[in-house]
């Protein structure tokens, strides 16, 4: 059913688009198509690629555990198992902890960010794509390391909080150099414009 809605929709959402171009309303045109492509992504994407990710973020973050000691990481099925003071914990890397949803979130915007050529885009996304899952990497990472030394009673601090903490305050890092700086640099106002030293444009 959810198929057939897209098939029904994707038309109208690329119509809807090259009006927006047409009538250069650029604000509503980055909007449109940054959110259609995400919930596009969500329907199509996300179920392919949610449990590779797993895995993935799983096996970085298990390198790290497997030098230190602190925790073992079974990437095949994106467990990791911690041997913490309170006994052992085993953590499952699911939809949530993937990184899915960021990374989605992060392709589109950039999909429709006028700022980029489209190489620039790719260079973009792909350096993104990876910045993301190593910065998920390293909250699960943190999350084992806290619940190793502190004990399971550590768990919702460290997830709800700690880890979320590192893992969005990175983001935003992210979002500063990829989306707000670039914007910055290239905007012109009047003769002015902004990375040319002052120099008339």
């Amino acid at each position: 059913m959810q198929y057939l809605v897209c098939i029904v929709l994707i038309p109208l959402w690329i119509y809807l688009l090259y009006v927006l171009k047409r009538s250069k309303l650029n604000f509503w045109y980055f909007i449109t198509g940054s959110f259609g492509l995400f919930i596009l992504m969500m329907v199509l994407v996300r179920p392919v690629l949610t449990e590779p990710l797993a895995k993935i973020v799983a096996a970085m973050a298990g390198v790290f555990g497997k030098l230190t000691g602190t925790f073992s990481a079974f990437f095949r099925y994106g467990v990791l198992f911690i041997h913490s003071k309170g006994g052992s914990i085993t953590l499952q890397v699911d939809f949530e902890c993937s990184g899915i949803i960021e990374i989605m979130a992060f392709l589109s915007l950039l999909s429709f960010y006028q700022v980029y050529t489209v190489r620039e885009k790719l260079l973009t996304g792909i350096l993104g794509t990876v910045a993301i899952l190593l910065a998920n990497a390293l909250r699960i990472l943190v999350i084992c390391e806290l619940l190793y030394f502190g004990g399971i009673s550590m768990y919702f601090i460290a997830h709800a909080f700690v880890g979320r903490l590192i893992f969005y305050g990175l983001s935003v890092v992210l979002y500063f150099y990829v989306f707000t700086k670039p914007q910055i640099i290239r905007m012109t106002v009047g003769k002015f414009k902004y990375g040319d030293g002052g120099q008339a444009s």
